[in-house]
Order: C-alpha cells, then structure tokens, then sequence
C-alpha cells in the first residue's frame, strides 16, 4: 500500500509537472562575472530535477560504503545471538530430558563464549544446576560464584542468582546456607512468592517454629500456598511454638494471636489443654479439647480428654455421652467413656463400656484398661487373663512347638573323641578302640607298641573329679562300644611276632594333654 501511494504520488507531480512547464516558455538568466547563462525554464527544472537525483545517489553510495563496519559488526553480533540461543537451547533441553554431563558441557562453554551478562548468568545458573544433579557441589559453587560476578550490580540478575543457590542449597539440606542468601532478599524489600516459599523451606528444615507459622500464614493469605499444605504447617508450628514457651509463660500471648479455627487443629488443642492443665485451668482445657472434638472425633483428642482431673469427669462424661449418641458405634468413645468411669470410680458403667469397645476391635488399651479394673475388683485370674490379651495384641508373640527335640548329632565321620578323661583314639568304624572301664581310666594301644597302661589311683581320682564337672550323659544310638582294631594310621603289624605285650600305665591328664597334640600333628602329616 505504502509502495502504491508514493508511485501514484510522483506520477502526479510529473503530470503537474509537464503540464505546466508546457504551458510556461518563459527563460532562466544565470549571470556569474562576467559569463551569462540563459536557458529555457522547463531545462532548468530538468536540470535541477537531475542534479537532486545524482546527488542523492551519490550522498546514499557513500553512506553505504561508510556503513559497511558497521552491518559487519551487527551481522556478527546477530551470528552470535544466533549461535547463543542454539546452545542456550539445547543446553536446556539436555538439562529437561535428565543428560547433566551433556547439559553442564554446553552450558559451561556457553558461559566462557557468550558477550551478553543476562545469557552468561542463565547459563552459569543452568550449569550449577546441571552439577548439582551430578553431585559435583563443589563445581556447583564455583558456577553459582561466576554468575554471581556476571550478574554485577543488576538487581534483577543478582535476585534470580540468590533464588537459584538457595533452591540448591536446600536440596542439599544446607538451609543454613540458604538462609543467609535470602535473608539479604528480604530486606531489601523483595517479597516475590518464589522467595518466600523458600524462606518457608529453609526455616522449617532449622525447625524455627515461629517463623514458620508467620511465613504459612503469609502464603495461605495470598493464596500462593494451598490449604491442604498450610494447615498442616501451622498446626505444627503452632502446637510446637505453645510447648517451647511454656515454661517461661509466653504461651498466652501466643494462644490469644491463634485464630479459633486455628485453635481446632489437633495439635493445637493438644498442646493449648496440656498448657492450661499445667497452669491449673481444667475447665479451659476441658472447653478446647471439645472445640476441636466438635469439628472431629481424633482418636489423640479423645485419648487426651479420657485423662483429666477428678473435678471435670462428670462434665466430660455427659459431654462424651452426647457424641456416643450421634455415633453410637464408635470404639474410641466407648473406651474414652470407660476411661472416665474408671477415674470416677463407677466399676460397672467402665466394664459395660470397655466391654461394648471390645467387641467392637480388639484393642491393646482397653485390655489394659479392663485388667486394671478386675484389678480394682478383686478378680485375678480374668485380670490375668486380659494382661495376656493386652501383650498378645500389641506384640507378636512367636509359637512354640510343643514336644519336639532335637535330632542326635552324626558323629560317625568324628576323627576322635574329647570327654572327661582324655582323648580316645577311634578306628574307622568311627568308635573308640578301648573304653576304659571304672577307675583304670583309658587303655588304649599307643601308636608306637602294643604296651598297656594301668591304671593310676591318682589319676582315678582326677577322672571322678572330672565327671562331675563335664556332662556325662549318654549320646543317643551310642552305647558302650566293645573293642576294635586300634586307629588305621598306627601300623601294628610290625611288631615281632610272639612279642610279649607289657601292660602301660595310666598317664596323668598333663601326658594325657600332650599325646593329643601329637596325635593331631600324626594325623595332619598323613593327611598332607
């Protein structure tokens, strides 16, 4: 359109133009010195016309030539924004898809390239994060420390830094360190959502109660924190702020600030009864646990409102009462209900009730409760009886076969044989070649003749010492073995035929001790 106007516009003025110098014969006189110039009009025009257009030509040629650094300049820059944006890109994209080695890579030499401060702090920052999920923090602080220096006195770039490294920072579980980034933040007045839900992290990971329950509340006000998420953390920062200042009393103060649907939350009640019992008020316990019974039957509420002075347990009886009518089946109620009868001493309305919760869900508490009451009532053995069912439901007990043992030990395979009197050689039938017999202790035929040992009244006394402390009880399927061939390592065939066989006396337990060292280091050698 614009190219259409300017074409009919000069078309015009040519028409205009031609028609008028046409019309027009009039002459044009140039008098320099001493030279005189007389032209027609419409060639002066033409001249005129020409002259402009050449000049303009030549003005345009050299505004161009001189502006060629200039485009060279910007071209390279656009290159470069170009080239930028495509790593810039595809750094971020391998960061999303998981690829931190790839996405640090790119990001890092991003970093190192680019001439713009706002790209260098995007990718310094994207890099750290890259690092972070590599578990290279040390990496991830000197990435942070670069942006940080790119970032320079802008505001705007130093804010999205500090956020940055405390996000990290509180992944790691360094909310120390988070704190003192943010802190700066918020004193300076910036008060984005972003920051203080970071603030609500770092404080909750340093378990500073008050400052939680202030930043909840903030959040949930403007809407930036669902109530799902901040009813759960005022609760507990409430309830956790009344115990920390009850001993020095500052827990009032704390209590009249609470909102009265704050003051329902199970916690909070919890902890506002425990305060006013300690302070010696029952009755304002008593009214804030059944404000927020009101609101719901808590199993913690009701265990809390079962324990409580003598003087309120006919109030909270006839309260407790009023809600087992609108749900009679409750179990909770019923032995919140057997509860107070026993503090108040009415036996029979307590075993009724305990009974009713009983046979509604077994339960370790009423059990407990129930034998406590037979306890009271003179009747041991159902007391004992609900002692047991209240250990057998709250522990797993393991089941014990009934008349069973243990198989006999396989001692066919045994080299030899320790017992109260010393080693006994065995054959490879597994038994012993000679079982001594009384007091003569062992006879065996030593390895080296066929010579006996008889018996000491030494020693016999050491064996009988000996029974008595060893057990000597039979081993099952092995009775007295008769005699056998001596052990198969000691060779007795060599012994002279006709060799008369000298009766060996006895060792003592001391000689006893070192033949068995040797016997083993026999039979280790042949092994070998």
């Amino acid at each position: 359109m614009r190219t259409w106007f300017w074409t009919l516009l000069l078309t015009t003025v040519a028409v205009v133009l031609a028609v008028a110098l046409r019309e027009n014969t009039g002459q044009v006189l140039i008098m320099l010195n001493a030279w005189r110039i007389q032209v027609s009009f419409a060639f002066a025009v033409l001249v005129l016309v020409a002259s402009f257009i050449v000049l303009y030509v030549v003005v345009r040629v050299l505004a161009w030539l001189t502006g060629i650094p200039m485009r060279v300049r910007a071209w390279r820059d656009r290159r470069q924004v170009r080239l930028d944006h495509e790593l810039l890109e595809q750094g971020w994209t391998e960061l999303l898809e998981g690829r931190y080695a790839n996405a640090e890579k790119d990001l890092t030499k991003l970093l190192d390239q680019s001439r713009s401060a706002n790209r260098q702090v995007l990718a310094g920052l994207s890099a750290a994060r890259a690092a972070h999920a590599l578990g290279e923090f040390a990496r991830r602080d000197s990435l942070l420390a670069q942006a940080k220096d790119k970032a320079g006195s802008d505001t705007g770039l130093s804010e999205a830094v500090a956020t940055a490294a405390a996000d990290l920072y509180l992944d790691q579980g360094l909310a120390q360190q988070a704190l003192e980034v943010l802190l700066p933040l918020q004193q300076t007045g910036a008060r984005h959502v972003h920051t203080l839900r970071l603030l609500l992290r770092a404080y909750r990971q340093l378990n500073r109660s008050d400052q939680v329950l202030v930043l909840a509340r903030t959040l949930s006000r403007r809407k930036a924190l669902p109530s799902i998420e901040a009813r759960p953390m005022i609760e507990m920062a409430a309830a956790a702020r009344l115990r920390e200042t009850l001993p020095s009393g500052d827990w009032q103060k704390i209590w009249k600030d609470l909102k009265s649907d704050e003051r329902t939350l199970t916690e909070v009640a919890l902890a506002g009864a425990a305060a006013f019992e300690a302070a010696g008020q029952p009755l304002e316990a008593s009214k804030i646990l059944e404000a927020a019974l009101e609101q719901a039957l808590d199993p913690r509420l009701l265990e809390a409102y079962a324990r409580c002075d003598p003087s309120q347990v006919a109030r909270r009886l006839e309260k407790t009462e009023a809600w087992l009518q609108k749900t009679p089946e409750a179990p909770e109620l019923l032995t919140t209900l057997g509860n107070l009868c026993l503090s108040g001493q009415l036996w029979g309305q307590a075993e009724l009730y305990l009974t009713r919760s009983l046979a509604r869900r077994s339960d370790a508490r009423v059990h407990a409760l129930l034998a406590s009451l037979f306890d009271k009532l003179e009747r041991p053995q159902e007391a004992a009886t609900q002692w047991r069912l209240a250990t057998a439901v709250s522990t797993v007990l393991p089941v014990l076969a009934t008349d069973s043992f243990l198989p006999a030990a396989d001692i066919d395979s045994d080299p030899g044989v320790f017992h109260a009197e010393g080693l006994a050689y065995l054959t490879d039938s597994g038994f012993p070649a000679q079982w001594a017999q009384g007091d003569r202790g062992i006879q065996a035929e030593s390895p080296g003749g066929a010579n006996t040992l008889p018996a000491s009244p030494d020693y016999a006394s050491r064996s009988n010492e000996l029974d008595e402390y060893f057990d000597s009880a039979p081993v099952a399927h092995l009775g007295e073995p008769a005699a056998v061939a001596p052990y198969a390592g000691h060779t007795l065939g060599a012994e002279p035929s006709g060799a008369a066989v000298a009766p060996i006396p006895t060792p003592t337990p001391a000689a006893l001790s070192g033949q068995a060292t040797s016997q083993r280091d026999t039979t280790k050698g042949q092994g070998d």
